[in-house]
């Protein structure tokens, strides 16, 4: 006997509410499921810490370890001496960065199941909630990466979980060491935009933009430059941070008895503006910026609306003197930033040269 199809409206609409509901409560287990291991894994960290002290178990405490608790927990993963090792700096680095947490942390994080508990705790940016919220390899990520220097851990936790980033981006935005470009572009949003605007509007910035996936080489032109930044499209809006929705290239805007065009146009959705950029393959010159000002300014006239704040400009050049740029900014009356940017991964000139070797790296983990 066939099934009827059931084709009332209120019926469809209860059957789709259950596959949402389904879902969100499948993702509530995954995030509680995260952070009872998470929570595990600090106090596991916390006891090697502790059973280590003196060195009264040997040398080769974490293997017995490793063997022992595999043997004891059969149907458990996570116990290899490589994890062992991760997990013991997870709990160095975490407690050593923020010292308020070395103790309670594991009872605070045990509350973490409760869905009400952002609300208990009444700060989303405070450490036990950012931590409890990253998946494990992401934390094993900035262990490798900041366990000897941790300061910029705590801008990777806000971004990892503001941005929802995969381990991929993640690796990404390390490599290319987002947290000394963001926000580091010459501005004069200061003196041009309201003090909370200026403030976000600055953090959408970054010195320099990082290029890496164009494949260009020298000689190229601007146009080839665009045309390639628009054929990756995705990781270019992924470089430019959250928020940008693109709008156009060659924007025509109808100026007086002129058309004019913008290199490439932006919304920002959290801003609430229109974001024009313009993009140079030289070097950085004054007179770039009355071009640029002149396409705010009539994106302004053209397609802002009441509800939209000041368009903001962004000049983007291969190279700049900051100096210049900043005395160049200081004397205009449009939201405008001066940035450069690179075709290749930002990185110190001797980091390859600094990187341990495989003997090293395993010569330090078994120390």
């Amino acid at each position: 006997m066939s099934l009827r199809v059931i084709s009332d409206p209120e019926y469809k609409n209860w059957i789709s509410q259950l596959s949402n509901r389904y879902r969100a409560a499948q993702i509530k287990a995954a995030v509680a499921v995260n952070s009872e291991m998470l929570h595990f894994y600090w106090e596991l960290g916390r006891d090697i810490v502790d059973m280590q002290s003196g060195n009264k178990y040997g040398s080769k405490f974490f293997e017995n370890l490793s063997r022992d608790l595999k043997e004891s927990i059969p149907d458990a993963k996570g116990f290899s001496v490589k994890n062992l090792y991760y997990i013991r700096r997870f709990y160095l680095m975490y407690s050593n960065l923020f010292p308020h947490l070395e103790r309670k942390f594991p009872e605070v994080m045990g509350n973490l199941a409760n869905e009400n508990f952002p609300q208990v705790m009444g700060n989303l940016q405070s450490p036990e909630y950012l931590i409890s919220k990253i998946p494990w390899g992401h934390h094993r990520f900035l262990i490798d990466r900041f366990f000897d220097e941790p300061t910029p851990v705590p801008f990777y936790l806000k971004e990892i979980v503001k941005n929802s980033w995969s381990q991929t981006v993640l690796d990404h935005m390390l490599d290319t060491k987002l947290h000394l470009r963001q926000g580091a572009a010459i501005t004069n949003f200061k003196s041009q935009l309201p003090d909370l605007t200026s403030d976000l509007a600055q953090e959408i910035t970054k010195d320099p933009y990082i290029f890496d996936f164009t494949n260009l080489t020298e000689p190229y032109q601007e146009r080839e430059l665009k045309e390639t930044l628009l054929k990756n499209i995705t990781k270019f809006l992924l470089e430019l941070g959250e928020g940008f929705a693109f709008v156009g290239q060659e924007y025509k805007l109808n100026v007086g008895q002129t058309e004019q065009f913008t290199d490439l146009l932006f919304y920002h959705l959290k801003l609430r503006c229109y974001v024009v950029i313009e993009l140079k393959v030289t070097k950085f010159e004054p007179g770039f910026l009355g071009q640029l000002g002149m396409y705010v300014t009539a994106v302004n006239h053209l397609l802002k609306t009441e509800q939209d704040n000041p368009t903001i400009g962004l000049l983007v050049c291969k190279t700049k003197d900051d100096v210049l740029a900043q005395y160049s900014l200081e004397g205009y009356n449009l939201p405008i930033d001066v940035s450069q940017y690179q075709l290749e991964k930002f990185l110190p000139e001797n980091f390859k040269s600094a990187l341990p070797s495989i003997e090293e790296i395993e010569a330090k983990l078994k120390d």
